[in-house]
């Protein structure tokens, strides 16, 4: 998969900042930041990651979620959009944090087929990619980081 530079910039109202600070055996550690909230949030693991960008995409109501969350049983369940959420960060201070591995810009365009669709950026290289699942925006960004321990290690000899 191609990465192309396209400049740092967020572009979207439910944009995300990933900040990776640690990455211990395959399971990164960090802050996510968005508009909406003041501090970051702090995540272990892909699934938190998930889960807290799935909660501000239900709330802001965007991107629309083609399909329904579905639970172990079958059940579909859908979510309102809650009230208008004000923006308490601008785009540049956004593009201010930071992580020590890696900075990726995060933004979901679409949630068709039970995922996500969107495009990445990662900071430090200002190469962007798109993604058509969430399943693929894990590797890329797993790609990224393992590229960049390499290249630490290199350096470090």
């Amino acid at each position: 998969m191609q990465m192309t530079k396209n400049g740092r910039y967020i572009g979207a109202p439910n944009g995300i900042v990933l900040c990776v600070e640690r990455n211990d055996r395959g399971t990164i550690e960090g802050c996510l930041y968005h508009g909406y909230q003041q501090d970051g949030i702090p995540f272990r693991g892909y699934e938190e990651i998930i889960r807290i960008a799935e909660g501000l995409f239900n709330a802001l109501g965007y991107p629309f979620m083609g399909t329904g969350d579905r639970d172990i049983y079958g059940r579909t369940h859908s979510y309102q959009k809650k009230e208008r959420m004000a923006r308490v960060l601008e785009d540049s201070e956004l593009l201010e944090k930071h992580g020590d591995m890696g900075t990726f810009v995060i933004r979901v365009q679409h949630r068709q087929h039970s995922s996500w669709q969107g495009r990445v950026t990662y900071l430090e290289e200002d190469r962007s990619v798109y993604f058509r699942s969430a399943l693929e925006l894990i590797k890329i960004i797993d790609g990224a980081l393992d590229q960049a321990e390499r290249a630490a290690g290199a350096e470090g000899r």
